[in-house]
């Protein structure tokens, strides 16, 4: 179904990835703490073949948009605002900051609050309105942040919830009711140790569920399927620490309601640590792309209940990012590379096979430890060869064992930005 288009290597670790809601930008953070924002190739409208790559015909180009030391220690989790105008980011510095997506410039910086007499690390970054951040930690709350000023004003949170035992392994907001207002959401699911729990912004934790003996690790929503007397009701398809996604009827959260196979390997399979609905548009049914810990991607048809094809991001790392953007292309990001696929002018859907071309990269910082936090914006196009002053040392080893806690048998390769498979050359990049 996809062809890989390029792999972007990155200087270190990936942490965390999001992806601007209306243009073809990626932000990345990085186990350093660096923060690096990349404008992706839009589609050209005038292409006579819709076939042809845009990325892959030697036309295209990733420019960095600016890359700056945004946390003193490693950047945990990184999120849009709902209109792409600001992002947000978190890191072991135990601050959260807010900045422009264009410039890097830093708006807003509040320390990240905690329950506890010891400060707490972030886990987890999600906007749900533009009047509220959630910002979940490895404590295991979950905090609600107001963004009504436009800023982060306050590290006091507006709630405070305990919806899970265990960190908070991620958040999906339920569609609005037709009653609202706004048009956005006040409950979402999430997901924390072995259990999946409701909350809603007025009324605080509504239902968690039985304890499923497996570990809980990505959510989606997935609108127009449900039982057979009420098929829009909708379904949360729920990843887990041993290869099965399990699906949840809306409104039935005691227990899952059905499973798919995704990784039958034998005692177990591998973990599905992320999940993304393919768009209609691309998928042409009801299917998802799950990131597994051992590299690979599978993509899933929901109606069938059966996996379509699997593709190869990286045969060591696992898959920490997944997401599609705003021209339906498919960003998936672990390890030290981040891969760009277009859905396939072919049939079938075999194991992605990348070649093994190799490209250098001419790495470009910015310093910006804190302070004024003041990134660079000059360098819009290509990479720039400046230096990158880290006065700290990162945390990357502490951050990859809480992040990667639930691989097994995995073993850390630093494998470089020439680790990856697929990596064409592109101006820009040398």
């Amino acid at each position: 179904m996809f062809e890989n288009l390029c792999t972007l290597p990155l200087s270190a670790e990936l942490f965390a990835q999001a992806i601007h809601p209306t243009e073809p930008l990626l932000g990345v953070g990085l186990s350093t703490g660096h923060v690096q924002c990349f404008r992706l190739p839009a589609a050209d409208p005038t292409e006579d073949d819709a076939d042809i790559s845009v990325l892959s015909d030697g036309k295209g180009t990733i420019d960095t948009v600016w890359r700056t030391r945004r946390h003193k220690g490693s950047c945990r989790t990184l999120a849009f605002s709902n209109d792409g105008n600001a992002l947000y980011s978190a890191g072991t510095d135990y601050l959260l900051k807010h900045f422009s997506p264009t410039t890097g410039q830093v708006a807003s910086k509040i320390a990240i609050p905690s329950t506890k007499s010891v400060p707490d690390s972030p886990s987890l970054l999600h906007v749900l309105s533009p009047q509220t951040l959630l910002l979940a930690c490895d404590s295991g709350a979950l905090h609600l942040l107001d963004l009504r000023d436009g800023a982060l004003a306050a590290s006091k949170p507006q709630q405070t919830h305990f919806p899970h035992d265990d960190f908070v392994s991620s958040i999906t907001p339920l569609p609005a009711s037709a009653e609202s207002t706004s048009g956005y959401s006040k409950q979402w699911i999430s997901t924390g140790g072995t259990t999946l729990a409701v909350t809603d912004l007025r009324r605080g934790v509504l239902v968690r569920s039985d304890d499923q003996e497996d570990e809980l690790l990505c959510t989606a929503f997935i609108s127009g399927m449900g039982p057979k007397k009420n098929r829009d009701n909708g379904v949360v398809a729920v990843g887990t620490g041993t290869g099965v996604l399990t699906l949840w009827d809306k409104g039935a959260w005691d227990d899952q309601q059905d499973r798919v196979v995704v990784d039958p390997t034998k005692g177990g399979g591998e973990s599905l640590d992320c999940i993304v609905q393919i768009p209609a548009e691309v998928a042409g049914g009801k299917k998802v792309a799950v990131g597994l810990g051992d590299g690979s991607l599978r993509i899933v048809d929901l109606l069938k209940r059966e996996v379509e094809g699997s593709l190869l991001h990286d045969d060591i790392e696992a898959v920490v990012g997944l997401d599609f953007d705003c021209q339906g292309r498919m960003i998936s990001g672990g390890g030290q590379t981040v891969k760009i696929w277009e859905r396939s002018s072919l049939q079938g859907n075999g194991l992605d096979e990348d070649d093994d071309s190799e490209d250098e990269e001419d790495e470009s910082d910015n310093s910006d430890d804190d302070g004024d936090d003041n990134a660079t914006n000059g360098n819009k196009g290509k990479r720039q060869p400046n230096s990158d002053s880290d006065d700290d040392s990162d945390d990357s080893d502490e951050e990859t064992s809480h992040k990667k806690k639930r691989r097994k048998g995995k073993t850390n390769v630093d494998l470089g930005p020439h680790g990856a498979h697929g990596v064409l050359r592109f101006k820009g990049l040398d």
